[in-house]
């Protein structure tokens, strides 16, 4: 039992479990009866993406490779986590990755610079077990 950490559209880990789309929109040009099939996700939970504006601000500071833009984009993100609404769904998928096999996941290619590095962070501080 753990969640595991994935890029949203690669193939699906053998026992990997119900994947969890924590990104602001979904995929373009995707017809919605397709998104798990094509292995995007699942259940759709935009709640555990940023915000609007820091996604843009996330996408900046990758292009832009610049180190400073990206650790206030995670500083941002964290402070957006620890909102009421967020901070209880963290929770809930630590608690759950005790007992259950799931996925959480976003579109980017490099984990290191995608929001999901920090989820992982997150959800790692709250005592999930993630599988590396």
């Amino acid at each position: 039992m753990a969640i595991r950490v994935v890029q949203l559209g690669t193939p699906r880990a053998a026992g990997e479990g119900l994947r969890i789309g924590t990104v602001r929109r979904p995929p373009r040009g995707v017809p919605k009866a397709q998104f798990a099939s094509r292995d995007y996700y699942d259940v759709w939970l935009p709640k555990l993406s940023p915000s609007a504006e820091l996604v843009k601000s996330a996408l900046q500071a990758v292009a832009d490779g610049d180190e400073r833009e990206w650790k206030a984009f995670v500083a941002h993100f964290r402070r957006e986590m620890n909102q009421p609404d967020a901070s209880h769904l963290l929770d809930l998928l630590a608690a759950l990755s005790q007992h259950s096999s799931f996925a959480i996941g976003c579109y980017c290619e490099n984990e290191a610079r995608c929001h999901r590095s920090v989820l992982r962070e997150l959800l790692a501080e709250r005592g999930a077990r993630i599988a590396t």
